[in-house]
């Protein structure tokens, strides 16, 4: 029974590779040098967010066991985000308070990005992503046209393509401002 413990989870691994190839497409330059990111400690959170909430909604149109994979990958994330806040030196009592606001940013914005993804809406998108992820009160049109390409490549995966070597997301950089 104790040997269980020490065993890979190849479920387990899969999802840590899935959610650090979207940490890494959300720390890819071009977000912040040309889409307009701010490159600070809350535009690494709405870009990590971001990347996640698409991964998400790709994954809510697979069949089952996407729906589980959706699960898992929610929990690393958020477990990730506990992680930052602890190394960053909030104290334990603060982390909780913490990260309630956090997951209500999150899905907060999940619920503002999902009714112009699903109607292609590219103006109603590029409000809310400057609002959110750009910190303005204008709107975010190229950035919005990544967020849509990517979109649309992740519906066209499946489920073993996600998990077996990811979602390459798109260029930043050729969306410029």
């Amino acid at each position: 029974m104790i040997f269980s413990l020490f065993r890979k989870d190849p479920r387990r691994a899969a999802i840590a590779t899935l959610y650090q190839r979207i940490a890494t497409a959300s720390r890819a330059p071009g977000l912040y040098e040309s889409l307009g990111i701010p490159d600070t400690l809350e535009g690494r959170f709405e870009s990590v967010s971001l990347h996640t909430i698409l991964v998400l909604r790709a994954l809510r149109h697979l069949p089952p066991p996407a729906d589980d994979v959706a699960k898992d990958l929610t929990d690393a994330f958020f477990q990730d985000l506990d992680a930052s806040l602890r190394e960053m030196g909030t104290g334990d009592t603060v982390v909780p308070k913490r990260m309630k606001t956090l997951a209500a940013a999150f899905y907060g914005r999940a619920h503002a990005y999902d009714g112009p993804l699903d109607a292609v809406d590219e103006p109603t998108l590029a409000v809310a992503l400057g609002r959110n992820a750009i910190g303005t009160d204008q709107p975010a049109h190229a950035l919005a046209r990544y967020v849509l390409a990517a979109d649309r490549d992740l519906r066209r995966s499946d489920l073993a393509a996600l998990l077996a070597q990811g979602h390459v997301f798109p260029e930043p950089e050729s969306f410029g401002r």
